[in-house]
């Protein structure tokens, strides 16, 4: 039988106006598909005119202006119901869904579901197969816990000799993103083969938040204020939400 790692995968990536997930919106966003390794991803793309201004700092990130997704972006609710309906269908196909530190895009998207579409993100699985999400970045960080660095999307593809061209691109990304996991996949096989993509799921659930817990003690230690959300793929509605 073929292992997980080995077989059909698909990959989701944002580009956003910034990283607070109540509050920015997504500019562009990305589902890749590839059946097998080696073998010719397909890519669906999406450009979004949010509808609020784009900061110099997030186009300094990803290139995109206001200018550029005013005359080539689309209105969000549209979109983000395609995103929605597409993720759907990869999970009806039994395809586990690679998100790169999955409680930043899912939560983003989810928000950008009640925004424009009064409807959530889970509603979209209520009558389908759940997601079956695998988090390169929770993978990493639980199988391979003491090595020291960080562990951006950038540096966990120089570590497993993944090729990143045109970092900060949606589709770009999303590739990255699910060629580390087959590569996360076949270093720690021993560990990995013999778990579903559903097992894995609700592993993660828990490794995420011990990582949370763990982060969450050293910004005490260091006298930082800043609180970590020990939520896996996706952060709970708060009542303040935008």
């Amino acid at each position: 039988m073929t292992c997980w790692y080995e077989g059909p995968l698909a990959a989701f990536d944002t580009e956003t106006t910034g990283v607070d997930v109540e509050t920015d919106r997504i500019v562009s966003a990305a589902v890749v598909v590839q059946d097998a390794p080696g073998t010719r991803p397909r890519v669906r793309r999406w450009m979004v005119n949010p509808g609020v201004p784009v900061p110099e700092g997030a186009t300094a990130v990803h290139g995109l202006t206001d200018e550029h997704l005013q005359r080539n972006g689309r209105w969000p609710a549209p979109v983000m119901y395609e995103i929605a309906e597409e993720l759907a269908e990869h999970a009806s196909l039994g395809r586990p869904l690679v998100v790169m530190n999955a409680p930043f895009d899912l939560t983003l998207l989810d928000r950008e579901l009640r925004r424009h579409r009064a409807s959530s993100l889970e509603r979209w699985f209520e009558a389908s197969p759940p997601l079956r999400v695998l988090d390169p970045r929770v993978l990493d960080k639980h199988l391979d816990r003491y090595r020291k660095g960080r562990r951006t999307l950038t540096d966990l593809c120089a570590h497993y000799g993944v090729a990143l061209d045109g970092a900060h691109d949606a589709g770009a990304d999303a590739l990255a993103a699910l060629e580390v996991v087959r590569a996360v996949g076949r270093r720690f096989a021993a560990r990995l083969e013999r778990l579903t993509p559903t097992e894995l799921h609700a592993l993660q659930v828990g490794w995420h938040a011990a990582q949370a817990r763990g982060l969450q003690a050293w910004f005490v230690r260091s006298g930082s204020l800043e609180v970590v959300d020990p939520s896996w793929p996706l952060r709970p509605e708060l009542p303040t939400a935008a």
